[in-house]
């Protein structure tokens, strides 16, 4: 083993490492912040990391450590949006019901109506207090006022 082939595993194994340290340091803070994007910066030091102990040299590892960082953003961070606004897109109970379709079954005007609402028979009156529905019309429910569907 020559003097340079003890230096380039030295290197090797440094780059290695100092993917570990960058990937903590970014997961650290992730943590304390609660905020993903460093969790997929953290995730995209630990593939270079990967790739650095493999034997890739930099530029193989910057690059991968970039793509898997992008990738995570483009993927995961609407994802982590959407459940940080409460909007999981898995809508139960009341909030299940609106923006659903109807059909009339009994004219529909402010002063109220019935409706047939996912499978159901309910009371209902129109957004618009100058807006009838006559049955057999389709009706877009935008909210639940009590018992009653408010359609337009």
């Amino acid at each position: 083993m020559t003097h340079r082939q003890s230096y380039d595993d030295h290197v090797d194994i440094d780059a290695w490492v100092w993917w570990l340290i960058v990937a903590a340091g970014l997961g650290i803070p992730l943590v304390l912040t609660a905020m993903p994007e460093l969790g997929m910066f953290a995730v995209g030091a630990l593939a270079a990391s990967v790739v650095a102990a493999l034997g890739g040299g930099i530029v193989a590892q910057v690059l991968v450590f970039v793509g898997v960082s992008v990738a995570l953003l483009v993927v995961v961070r609407p994802i982590a949006a959407r459940h940080r606004a409460g909007q999981t897109g898995h809508a139960s109970g009341i909030d299940a019901l609106k923006g659903r379709q109807a059909v009339v079954l009994e004219r529909v005007s402010a002063a109220g109506g019935r409706i047939k609402l996912a499978g159901e028979v309910w009371s209902a009156r129109s957004l618009d207090e100058e807006q009838v529905y006559e049955p057999g019309s389709q009706v877009d429910v935008v909210d639940i006022d009590g018992a009653t569907a408010v359609v337009m």
